[in-house]
């Protein structure tokens, strides 16, 4: 049985999914919770095709039952050893031949096996609409150093919902952000494991965000989430500077001087000679927060650009004394009541 992307995603909620494409096919974006149980190896993928174009259909069937014949009473052991009720879900890119003769074995194994129509490529389109989805979108933004995460975590804990945008692409959006981080998802998997999370949200409330650039590391944003986000409205935290010196000093300076010093020449260019050899001097010296304080030279200046393409009416500024994350968050959740849900004028 064949069902379209949507149907098989509500299927995959109670019964286990398995990915039948090559190892780097699955690495490269999947179904989320999805099993990789690869009909051929990358190496076995490779030539199966190479044999095609050479020299057609036949060969390259042949060649594909002489690599998969081997493995098929593993295959139907680890496919009943996964299934729930007897039922398992399969796809593979197009719901072509490789699902097609997964589900064969599966079904002669007794196994009831849906698949999905259309393969991974289906799903792929399918999440792609789903950024068309109207969302109460707000952004948070802020310079470098404003504690935009940390407030984005409060607001989650008072019950608002929250996309950690970066958490999720495992980058904090700068020269420095892989420090600390797990490596990053491919941009298609940070869209296929967000899309999950997408579709939890309540479109008659809001959903606050971190003000992102197209890429967050290597990650690139959905594009239609990234063209939300450059229309909603923007909730500018103003916090002095020797607050982010004293936040940043406290994020990065438990990391090893050697990682700093690597993304400082990162941004040499941008930030200039003669401040970069200031920097790296006082790295050297341990001097954290003048280290902080020159690379804010660059980041000010970039943000303020960044934040120049905006359209100037959707830039609401806020203005915060402290670190205090909490009671922050709590201004942050009084402005966003007054100002842009009711749409007073604070001037």
């Amino acid at each position: 049985m064949k069902v379209d992307a949507e149907s098989f995603l509500n299927l995959s909620k109670t019964y286990p999914v398995i990915d039948v494409r090559s190892p780097k096919e699955f690495g490269e974006g999947h179904i989320p919770g999805a099993v990789n149980m690869p009909l051929f190896s990358n190496e076995e993928r490779a030539e199966v095709g190479t044999l095609y174009k050479q020299s057609g259909h036949y060969a390259a069937l042949l060649k594909g039952l002489d690599f998969v014949g081997p493995k098929m009473s593993d295959f139907l052991k680890k496919a009943v050893g996964l299934a729930r009720d007897k039922k398992v879900l399969v796809y593979c890119w197009r719901g072509g031949m490789r699902s097609e003769s997964m589900a064969w074995l599966f079904q002669r194994g007794g196994l009831e096996t849906t698949l999905l129509d259309g393969g991974y490529k289906a799903y792929r389109r399918h999440i792609r609409e789903q950024w068309n989805r109207e969302m109460n979108m707000v952004v948070i933004g802020g310079m470098t150093g404003s504690g935009k995460t940390a407030l984005l975590h409060a607001l989650a804990k008072t019950g608002f919902q929250v996309i950690d945008l970066e958490g999720r692409a495992h980058h904090k959006g700068s020269a420095f952000g892989a420090i600390g981080q797990e490596s990053q998802p491919t941009s298609e998997q940070f869209e296929n494991d967000l899309a999950v999370f997408w579709q939890t949200l309540k479109p008659g409330h809001p959903v606050f965000l971190e003000d992102e650039s197209r890429s967050v590391g290597h990650v690139s944003l959905p594009e239609a989430l990234f063209k939300k986000m450059r229309s909603a409205p923007v909730i500018k935290v103003d916090i002095p500077k020797k607050y982010r010196i004293e936040r940043l000093v406290e994020e990065y300076a438990q990391f090893d001087n050697e990682l700093l010093e690597n993304a400082i020449a990162r941004i040499e260019k941008r930030m200039g000679g003669q401040h970069v050899k200031e920097a790296i001097a006082a790295l050297k010296q341990n001097d954290f927060e003048k280290v902080a304080d020159l690379t804010l030279v660059y980041y000010d200046k970039a943000y303020m650009k960044g934040l120049s393409k905006r359209e100037k009416q959707t830039i609401h500024t806020l203005n915060l004394e402290n670190n205090d994350v909490q009671g922050n968050a709590q201004r942050i959740i009084e402005f966003y009541e007054k100002v842009i849900k009711n749409g007073s004028d604070l001037s």
